[in-house]
């Protein structure tokens, strides 16, 4: 059926050409049955050549049209069948005898029929009405902050964490000093979503790893026991338990969530968990608990440092 597809650039000729066409058709099988005895009545083919026309722009046209422009099609189409029943008098009359015989009561089905349009037209009216002054049940649009702003101190374990100027401390060297450089050279690669290790060194599966790279293992080996279930063990937000969640976890591969957050700001996320954002992060669809009642703040903090270190991302700064 593809040689029926209207074809784009040419959609409104080829409409026109189609219903021009099946005009003629209809014309054709009307004259036929009238040469043949089986006339079909002048009310009834005016009836069925406008629902017809609606039929075609509702199921013919591709993609859809909106119903205010199918209603005006279908305004101008009843215009036109108007003036093609009332083109001679005989016609007309023969048009509007069905109507006039409902009206007029001219025997007990006319009687009859009439009865129930006078019973149904009130009854439609009223359902109308009634159905658009129903209240809206729908969702309302959820206007949160996925990213709100944070405070400017927390409370973890009883010690305060000042969020601009804290830092993760187990970014640190190999003689077990902070130094920030070095963590950043041990960066890895990703690609093909593949995790590339470029170093010897950024080994951390390595047993005589040590300092920063030896956290990351002990993050890591943290995040498998608490968090891959519901993040993914790609830290993808796949985990086996993601999709019972709306919405799904964090994607943390994504550019758009770890490589956009400062490490401090990641560190009250996990610390407070979903039910510990701001106002303006309610309604709250994250479910994630509060860390900080299951973790200890080392714990945390090296679960963050694994996040970095698996997704290639480094924390932004606080600018």
């Amino acid at each position: 059926m593809t040689w029926l597809k209207l074809v784009e650039g040419y959609m409104p000729m080829q409409m026109v050409g189609e219903l021009a066409l099946c005009v003629l058709a209809f014309t054709l099988i009307s004259y036929l049955l009238s040469k043949s005895g089986l006339a079909i009545p002048r009310f009834w083919q005016g009836i069925l050549f406008w629902v017809f026309i609606q039929m075609y722009l509702k199921y013919r046209i591709y993609p859809p049209i909106p119903f205010s422009v199918r209603a005006m099609y279908g305004t101008a189409s009843m215009v036109a069948v108007f003036m093609w029943m009332s083109s001679n008098q005989e016609d007309w009359n023969k048009f509007k005898q069905p109507i006039l015989n409902v009206l007029d009561g001219v025997s007990g089905f006319h009687k009859a029929l009439r009865s129930l349009f006078l019973l149904l037209v009130p009854v439609l009216v009223g359902w109308s009405s009634y159905q658009s002054f129903l209240p809206n049940l729908e969702e309302p649009i959820e206007l949160r902050t996925v990213h709100p702003a944070p405070p400017q101190n927390t409370k973890v374990h009883g010690k305060t964490v000042t969020l601009q100027t804290a830092y993760n401390p187990y970014r640190v060297n190999t003689d077990g000093k902070f130094d920030e450089n070095f963590a950043r050279e041990l960066i890895t690669e990703q690609s093909m979503g593949r995790l590339m290790q470029t170093k010897p060194e950024a080994n951390p599966w390595d047993p005589d790893a040590k300092g920063y790279i030896k956290y990351v293992r002990e993050g890591g080996e943290i995040f498998f026991q608490n968090c891959h279930f519901c993040h993914g063990d790609n830290l993808n937000g796949r985990g086996l338990h993601a999709f019972a969640f709306n919405p799904i976890p964090a994607n943390f591969t994504d550019a758009g969530t770890l490589a956009q957050l400062q490490e401090t700001f990641v560190f009250w996320r996990v610390a407070k968990g979903g039910i510990g954002l701001p106002p303006e992060g309610f309604p709250w669809a994250s479910v994630m608990p509060p860390w900080e009642q299951h973790l200890t703040t080392d714990e945390i903090w090296k679960v963050i440092l694994f996040e970095y270190w698996h997704t290639g991302f480094y924390p932004r700064t606080w600018d």
